[in-house]
C-alpha cells in the first residue's frame, strides 16, 4: 500500500538526519563564539580588571613625598650673628638601592596573574556558548522528531479510522491514538519553551537582546574517529599557569620585602633666617644658617619583614598545593569527558541498531494492514520504542559535542 512506503521512507529519513553536517552550520557556531568574545560583560571586566593592574606600576614608581617645614620664633633666640626669625626646612626620603625596580617588579607579576584571568574566562566563555548552542540543536532535533512521530500518528488514526468503518478496529483504537498525539503535543510545546529559556541564556552571553533568533544548525553527525588527544598541552592550562604566576609574585613579593627591610636614605635642607644686631658692624653680622642634612631610617625592630619571609615561604607551599589538587580535579574531568564521549559513541551506535530493527517491526506491522490484522496497539507501542530511540539518539550526538567541548577547554 502507499500508505506502508511513505511511512517507511519518513521514518528512515529520521535515522540520516543526523549523519551530515553543513559546513555553513559549523561556521555559524565559530561566529557566535567570536561575537561573545568581543562583547562579552565578563570578559571587558577582566580585561579592565589587568589594565587596572598593569596601570599600578606607574603607581608604585615613585619615591616618598617631600616633607616641607616652616617655622616661626616667636621668642627669637639670640645667636652671635643675630635673633632667629624663622626656619624653612626640606627633607627627602629615598628608598634603599633597587627598591623602587623591586617593587614594579612585583606589581607587573600581579598584572600577569590577572591576564591569566582573561585567558580562563575567554576559554569558559567559548565552552558556555558551544554547549548552549549543543543544547538549542538537540532540543530543535527533537522537536523535529516530534512533528514526524505526530504526523506518523495521524496517519495511523486514519488506517484506524478506516479499520473501525469495516470492522478490523475498534473506537478505543482510534481514542489511543489520539491520545498519544495529545502526549507528544505537550512535550513538543514544553521543548519549545525550553528552547527560548535556552536560547535567551546564549543570547545572554553574547550580551545581546534575549530575543534574537538564532540560526541552528538542523544536521550533525559523530565523526568515525576521534581526534588526538595531546596530554602535553594539558600543563599548559591557564588555570595551572596562573597557579605558577601567583608563585612567581610571591617570589617578587619577598624581594620587595628584602629590599624594604634594608633602610632609608634620607637627603634634607635646614635654613634659619637671621637678623642683623643693631648698632654692631662685623662680617657675619644677620648671616642666614643654611645646613644640609643626611639621615638614615634603619629598621631595627624588623620583626615585621622576618614574619613576611615567613609568611611568604608558607604561601608558596600552599600555591604548589593548591595547583597540584587543580590538577588532580582537571585530569580528572577530562578522563570523565572522554570516557563520556567513548560512551556517547557507543550509544548512538546502540541506538541506531535499535531504530532499524524497530523500522522493520513497524514495516512489518503496518504490511499486516493488508490482510486486515492489524494492531495498532502493537503500533504505538513500537512508535513508542522508536520515539524512544530516536531520541537516545539525539542525546548521544549531544552528550558527544559537549564532552569534545569540554575536552576542549582543557587541551587546547
Amino acid at each position: 500500500m502507499s500508505f506502508n512506503k511513505n511511512i517507511h521512507k519518513s521514518t528512515i529519513f529520521v535515522i540520516f538526519t543526523l549523519l551530515f553536517v553543513l559546513q555553513a552550520n559549523a561556521q555559524q557556531l565559530e561566529i557566535l563564539i567570536e561575537e561573545a568574545l568581543k562583547n562579552s560583560p565578563e570578559i571587558q571586566k577582566f580585561e579592565l580588571q589587568y589594565s587596572i593592574a598593569s596601570e599600578k606600576v606607574n603607581e608604585v614608581n615613585a619615591v616618598p613625598n617631600t616633607e616641607l617645614g616652616v617655622g616661626y620664633f616667636v621668642s627669637e633666640p639670640e645667636t652671635r650673628t643675630g635673633a632667629q626669625r624663622f626656619k624653612v626646612s626640606a627633607k627627602q626620603m629615598m628608598p634603599w638601592f633597587g627598591s623602587i625596580t623591586a617593587r614594579e617588579n612585583y606589581v607587573s607579576s600581579l598584572a600577569d596573574t590577572k591576564y591569566e584571568d582573561i585567558v580562563i574566562a575567554k576559554r569558559k566563555l567559548l565552552a558556555s556558548v558551544s554547549q548552549s548552542y549543543y543544547n538549542l540543536f538537540a532540543n530543535l532535533a527533537k522537536q523535529k522528531v516530534l512533528m514526524h512521530n505526530i504526523e506518523l500518528l495521524e496517519t495511523y488514526e486514519t488506517l484506524a479510522l478506516t479499520s473501525v468503518e469495516v470492522g478490523n478496529a475498534s473506537v478505543v483504537d482510534v481514542l489511543r491514538l489520539q491520545m498519544r498525539q495529545n502526549e507528544l503535543e505537550q512535550v513538543k510545546e514544553v521543548l519549545e519553551q525550553q528552547y527560548l529559556a535556552e536560547q535567551t541564556a546564549l543570547n545572554k552571553l553574547l550580551n545581546r537582546d534575549k530575543s534574537t533568533e538564532v540560526n541552528v544548525m538542523n544536521e550533525l553527525t559523530i565523526p568515525s574517529e576521534d581526534t588526538l588527544i595531546n596530554v602535553e598541552n594539558f600543563s599548559l592550562h591557564p588555570e595551572l599557569i596562573k597557579y605558577d604566576k601567583i608563585y612567581q609574585s610571591v617570589e617578587k613579593a619577598e624581594l620587595l620585602n628584602q629590599k624594604e627591610s634594608n633602610p632609608m636614605i634620607g637627603f634634607g635642607l635646614d635654613y634659619v633666617s637671621i637678623d642683623k644686631r643693631p648698632n654692631m658692624s662685623f662680617s657675619d653680622n644677620g648671616k642666614d644658617i643654611i645646613m644640609p642634612m643626611v639621615s638614615l631610617s634603619i629598621p631595627i625592630f624588623n620583626k615585621k619583614y622576618k614574619s613576611q619571609t615567613k609568611q611568604n615561604e608558607l604561601q608558596q607551599q600552599e600555591i604548589t598545593a593548591q595547583k597540584q589538587e587543580r590538577l588532580n580535579k582537571l585530569e580528572t574531568v577530562l578522563d570523565k569527558a572522554v570516557k563520556n564521549r567513548v560512551s556517547a559513541k557507543i550509544s548512538f551506535k546502540t541506538q541506531t541498531k535499535n531504530l532499524k530493527q524497530a523500522n522493520d517491526a513497524e514495516e512489518i506491522l503496518i504490511k499486516s494492514y493488508e490482510t486486515g490484522t492489524i494492531d495498532f496497539k502493537d503500533v504505538l507501542d513500537i512508535q513508542e520504542l522508536q520515539l524512544k530511540f530516536q531520541t537516545n539518539q539525539i542525546e548521544s550526538v549531544k552528550s558527544y559535542y559537549i564532552q569534545t567541548t569540554i575536552i576542549n577547554y582543557l587541551i587546547q
